[in-house]
This record gives structure tokens, C-alpha cells and sequence, in this order.
């Protein structure tokens, strides 16, 4: 088994996902283009003949709307009544107070553990009107503390709209690596500062300033300050 892959035996794993990409309504083609694998690898999943790593697992309970510890569950969880793809605004959304992002024992994740914020939430929803609420929003915390929040739940898989908050002296990752992810990252900054390292540049926004990156450069942010960040974020997936 390759370093980092999941112990579960596949042979209870790979139908869960099954049913899981089922019910999100994504064909194996759709997930595949996601996740940025090929057909055949996601169906070698879901027939028991490969192991995901703990990283690729993690990106497909996001994708699918559910979390690990379903998928690791004695039994498939009953998703109840109105889960799964529909046009309901609150696809996809969390209860006041949890959050998505946590691994299966219940820690916050890294945010290195996905490659593009394509992952970061579930694809369900695709109606032509989005409302959502305060305490009702996708919520993704990372263990650096930074925490996402989905404004929009009907943005598919070419765009996430998004509030992001920066605690004071966070980074993006708690190691400081710099990311990359294909597409392009817009931000308008409402309180507080980041710096922005992007590439070879360094550049800091403040309340009021906005930013625009190619997101294939390798990039981080931090927070500076001894007051939290609070921007809203606007990243488009190419295709």
C-alpha cells in the first residue's frame, strides 16, 4: 500500500463512493474532471482495485457532499429526506457551529491536504437562485485557523464565491509552503490586511484594496496583523 493511502478495505470504501457520486448526481467523467483525474482511476476506486491516498479521499468526501466519517462508518448513513442533487439553496450547507474540512478524527484540515479550492466544497445545487444565511453557510475551517464560507451554492464547478477570514498572524499553510491551483483568484479586502506573496512579488491589501492573481502561481497568504482579515473571495476553475 503506497504511503498515505487509506486502510479501509476497498472492498467496502469503493461502493460507498459509488453511491455517494451517485446520489450528488456526478457522472465518473464529471467527478474525474474535478478531481483532476482520469475515468479509469475513479472507477478503479469505486470497484475496490485502487487505494486512494488520505489527500485524494478527502477531495472526493468534499466533492460528494459527505463527510469521511460516513464513508468509514459500520454502515452507509441514511442521507434522509431532501439530501442529495436538487435545487434547493441549502445544498451542501452545515449546521450552525460545524464546519466542514475535518478528517475523520475530527481535526481541522491542512490546507495543502486539497489542490484547488474546486474541492474545498460540495457540488450540489445548480439553481438559478442562491440565498444563504448566516450559521447556515458551507464552512470550512483549516488548522491554521483560516475559515472559508460559501456565499453562493449554485456557483457548479467554474467558480467559488466566498467569505475568507484570516485570524491574526495566520498563514495559509502552518508550514509555509506556497500553493498553486490552475484558474484565477479575485479578493476584496473588508477589514484588516494580508500580505500576498505571489511568484517572486510581495504586495500587502488593506480594507478597501482588492486583488486579482493568476492562481498558477505559487502563492500565500498571511495575515500580519493582531486584528483578524476579512475579504471576500471570487476564484474561477478553468475547465
Amino acid at each position: 500500500m503506497s504511503e498515505g493511502a487509506v486502510s479501509m478495505p476497498m472492498s467496502q470504501l469503493g461502493p460507498r463512493l459509488r453511491e455517494a457520486r451517485t446520489r450528488a448526481g456526478l457522472s465518473l467523467r464529471a467527478a474525474a474532471r474535478e478531481l483532476g483525474v482520469s475515468p479509469s482511476f475513479v472507477s478503479q476506486m469505486e470497484n475496490g482495485k485502487s487505494q486512494p491516498s488520505v489527500a485524494t479521499l478527502y477531495s472526493l468526501a468534499q466533492l460528494l457532499g459527505v463527510s469521511v466519517d460516513e464513508l468509514f462508518a459500520a454502515e452507509t448513513p441514511d442521507p434522509g429526506p431532501g439530501a442529495g442533487p436538487s435545487g434547493d439553496d441549502h445544498a451542501g450547507t452545515v449546521e450552525p457551529g460545524s464546519h466542514h474540512g475535518a478528517d475523520s478524527s475530527g481535526r481541522p484540515a491542512a490546507r495543502s491536504d486539497f489542490g484547488s479550492p474546486v474541492t474545498a466544497f460540495p457540488r450540489q445545487g445548480n439553481g438559478r437562485v442562491s440565498v444563504t444565511r448566516p450559521g447556515e453557510r458551507a464552512r470550512l475551517e483549516m488548522n491554521t485557523g483560516v475559515v472559508w464560507e460559501r456565499l453562493a451554492a449554485n456557483t457548479g464547478p467554474d467558480f467559488d464565491f466566498m467569505e475568507i477570514v484570516y485570524p491574526p498572524h495566520s498563514s495559509s499553510t502552518s508550514d509555509g509552503t506556497m500553493l498553486q491551483h490552475a484558474g484565477y483568484e479575485f479578493g476584496y479586502l473588508l477589514e484588516g490586511e494580508l500580505e500576498i506573496t505571489a511568484g517572486f512579488d510581495v504586495f500587502t491589501i488593506r480594507a478597501g484594496e482588492a486583488m486579482g492573481m493568476d492562481s498558477s502561481l505559487p502563492h500565500l497568504l498571511t495575515n500580519p496583523g493582531d486584528v483578524p482579515a476579512r475579504g471576500i473571495w471570487f476564484v474561477a476553475h478553468p475547465r
